[in-house]
């Protein structure tokens, strides 16, 4: 199956997809003009590796904005988690928003009440907004 690594754009969010460590990570912005066409063969690959996953999985979530057509692919994403946690695998999401993005994180713990998949929040100071006080 192989590793599923796409570059972020202004659109889109980077994709580290990692079939042979379970670790995943979605990073940056994802409002994309054809969501179907970026996001389609991102839940694919995951499809793909439901089918025979790691023993520990990790998604990484750090977007600092996504529209709502993404939110529906992220959320479905996370639904397939549920399937890993039903099957007794150790799998978590680490949700990272900004300091001062209060609607990230409520985003987050939406989402994590929505699945039961193990959520763990981390704040951080965005690099560009500390450099420029």
């Amino acid at each position: 199956m192989g590793p599923l690594i796409i570059d972020c754009t202004p659109q889109t969010p980077s994709i580290h997809f990692d079939d042979a460590t379970g670790y995943m990570e979605i990073k940056g912005r994802s409002i994309p003009d054809q969501p179907d066409e970026f996001w389609l063969p991102i839940l694919n690959w995951f499809e793909s590796y439901m089918l025979n996953p790691r023993d520990k999985t990790k998604v990484v979530i750090d977007l600092e904005y996504f529209n709502i057509s993404s939110s529906k692919r992220i959320l479905f994403l996370l639904y397939k988690l549920n399937e890993l946690v039903d099957s007794k695998k150790d799998v978590h999401v680490e949700w990272l928003y900004r300091e001062s993005d209060e609607d990230m994180y409520e985003v987050g713990q939406d989402y994590a009440y929505m699945v039961k998949v193990p959520f763990v929040f981390k704040e951080y100071v965005d690099p560009d907004i500390a450099i420029a006080i």
